[in-house]
């Protein structure tokens, strides 16, 4: 059978699909997904992998797609991260059998991709991408995708998405925002720039931002003329999204942990996804926040599961008539509802517009307020002190910017070298 391309591949293999669940490092897992298809998903992605793991670790593959066979679990498309077009095409002919596509992410913008060289940095590498796609599409018997993040200018952008196309991408996923929105500068996505790219390919495009509700669905598709809407955020705040229901916490996250029972993951996931399902409770009752935290067993994460479900009704027995939620919720706390992550200050706009996270950290009350992850380590270790005073200070590498050590008392060594751990600079460049 040929292979379907365009929107014969959207309309036949995929369903139509317009509520799309986005593909997670560690959180868009079988069970997740599963959960997500009974609350009206009708496509997931898999979380992204790395190609070059996919292709050299046999365990690697087994863990991420060939550890169960699940008919429910389709349609499905597999996304990876790559730089190199042998080793993209080798690990996708080493996945099609199990999905129904594969997407190449051009669309991370963490520091993690940076360093690899992979997701939205890989923008502006117009022949490697044309190369990577036309392999792909030539080599595979599934269609190739893309999920791309968008450039500042919509022209570029535009002309970003028809090059795409015509190396034989045939599903076009646009995040409306640029690589450098992310964290507390995400802003809003821009649905302009999604709008200008719909227009200009002649394959189905998916929207990927601002997604909150299915109201917020419907007027994309609307507005941007997209064939479906992919969501992330809102997904793990509310699985239900895509039904238009906001149920209580308690009746997702017992059904998630069902799921999980029969359809195994690793603990870090599951305790993820109850931070975020319970995002909202957990900053009425803070303790069961160290408690979900602590935990190392499923049955553990459960208990704590089912002592919140116990507060939460409490609550909701002392709950007087007219009683309004706080905090400028939509919904009591208790019931599944957006989060809107916190952005930069306004005034920080008139002190030349983006910030930086450490800087926006500082403005909110410096060493006093600690990120979630220092938050983490200081659980683990609460003796950690964050305090930059009492650091040891050292000086900096002139040539690689990396710390100095004193090594007078090694006869024959320079009195100063970079630390050959950290070091940029070969081994041959530092003086013995």
């Amino acid at each position: 059978m040929p292979k379907l391309q365009g929107f014969e591949f959207w309309s036949r293999t995929l369903g139509g699909a317009r509520h799309v669940v986005a593909p997670m490092v560690d959180q868009s897992e079988l069970a997740w997904r599963l959960l997500s298809r009974r609350h009206g998903a009708q496509l997931c992605y898999t979380p992204m992998l790395h190609a070059q793991v996919f292709v050299r670790d046999a365990n690697y593959r087994k863990e991420n797609l060939y550890c169960e066979v699940c008919p429910e679990d389709r349609p499905l498309i597999v996304q990876f991260c790559a730089n190199d077009p042998e080793v993209f095409v080798q690990a996708a002919l080493l996945a099609q059998d199990y999905c129904d596509a594969i997407d190449l992410n051009l669309g991370c913008p963490q520091m993690i991709a940076k360093r690899g060289h992979y997701g939205a940095f890989l923008q502006e590498e117009w022949d490697l991408l044309q190369r990577m796609i036309l392999l792909a599409h030539e080599k595979l018997s599934v269609p190739v995708t893309c999920k791309i993040r968008v450039f500042p200018e919509i022209d570029k952008t535009v002309k970003y998405a028809q090059m795409l196309e015509k190396a034989g991408c045939q599903l076009l996923t646009v995040h409306g925002r640029t690589k450098e929105q992310k964290g507390p500068l995400s802003g809003t996505a821009s649905w302009e720039h999604i709008k200008a790219v719909r227009k200009a390919v002649a394959i189905p495009v998916f929207a990927n931002g601002n997604i909150q509700s299915l109201r917020d669905v419907e007027r994309c598709i609307q507005d941007t003329g997209v064939q479906g809407v992919m969501s992330a955020e809102g997904n793990l705040h509310n699985p239900a999204l895509f039904e238009g229901r906001s149920p209580a916490v308690w009746e997702l996250a017992e059904e998630y942990l069902d799921i999980v029972r029969r359809y195994r993951c690793p603990l870090s996931y599951v305790r993820a996804h109850l931070f975020k399902l319970w995002h909202h409770t957990l900053q009425v009752h803070q303790q069961l926040r160290e408690e979900l935290a602590k935990v190392k067993t499923l049955e553990g994460v459960a208990a704590v599961n089912q002592e919140l479900k116990l507060r939460c009704q409490e609550d909701i027995s002392r709950q007087e008539e007219g009683e309004k939620p706080s905090g400028g919720l939509p919904f009591f706390h208790w019931i599944c509802q957006p989060y809107l992550r916190p952005g930069p200050r306004e005034g920080s706009k008139e002190n030349g517009g983006a910030r930086s996270k450490r800087a926006l950290e500082e403005e909110e009350g410096g060493t006093d307020v600690l990120s979630k992850n220092k938050q983490k380590k200081q659980l683990r270790n609460p003796h950690k002190t964050f305090d930059p005073s009492l650091k040891p200070k050292y000086a900096k590498c002139d040539q690689c910017g990396n710390p100095k050590m004193c090594v007078q008392s090694v006869p024959g060594l320079l009195q100063e070298a970079s630390f050959q751990r950290g070091c940029r600079l070969p081994r041959s460049r530092i003086a013995f």
